[in-house]
């Protein structure tokens, strides 16, 4: 992922080292909002958009770890790493049932945290299927119902199998938007090689064929690129 792309929240009391990270992680290239207390915290995510969070454990008006689960009942897929000079690993065990995907112990070095932060992003940007998305999609004269694998088009009603589904879904998810085949792969077949992005391949020419009767609806190729699914009306 492109630093400059990524946007973070960092939540911390400590008025230097909050400075501190914040200018680091600025001139490393992303894009960084300090807040100093777990409501301003709060406040600060809702009213943002960001990539990943930084909490500090121990905050003023509202421990980090408060502030995690109140982030994860608004967004179930957001990265939350933990700052803490605590090392009990009942405050560690604590921390990742409240959404945390890694915890750091203070002190620690600015580099580490970068490497982590890299790390999660890296993972974190293949996640592109979500928990909070509608299972029904409807576009033009067509609708998709993933939770039964049923598509419906001009032509009829057809049950498609589970990869079929996955495929199609990853496209009205992202509809009209480009959907990398690399970013496909990783999601559905857990593994991008040249055997399993001919396999892609063959779904996309399936799904295609289904969708012929809508003639709104088409699915582009996106040339060295991946796949959009393009609707007119």
């Amino acid at each position: 992922m492109n630093k400059s792309k990524a946007s973070l929240l960092l939540v911390e009391d400590d008025e230097n080292l909050g400075y501190v990270i914040n200018d680091f992680l600025n001139l490393s290239g992303y894009a960084t909002v300090l807040a100093k207390d777990g409501e301003e915290g709060y406040l600060k995510f809702k009213n943002g958009n960001f990539d990943l969070c930084i909490l500090d454990v121990m905050l003023p008006v509202k421990d980090g770890f408060t502030l995690a689960e109140e982030i994860r009942k608004q967004d179930k897929a957001i990265p939350i790493i933990f700052l803490t000079a605590k090392t009990m690993e009942k405050d560690r065990i604590r921390g990742f049932k409240s959404g945390g995907d890694d915890y750091i112990t203070k002190p620690f070095s600015t580099e580490e945290l970068s490497l982590r932060i890299d790390a999660i992003l890296r993972r974190s940007k293949y996640n592109i299927i979500r928990n909070d998305i509608p299972a029904v999609f409807e576009f033009s004269n067509s609708s998709f119902d993933y939770a039964n694998h049923i598509l419906k088009t001009p032509n009829g009603e057809r049950r498609l199998t589970k990869k079929e589904a996955e495929v199609l879904r990853l496209l009205c998810i992202n509809k009209g938007q480009i959907v990398k085949r690399e970013v496909a792969l990783k999601n559905i077949w857990g593994e991008d090689d040249y055997f399993m992005g001919r396999s892609m391949d063959v779904y996309i020419t399936k799904l295609r064929k289904f969708l012929i009767g809508d003639d709104n609806v088409s699915i582009i190729n996106i040339p060295r690129t991946g796949f959009k699914l393009e609707v007119k009306a």
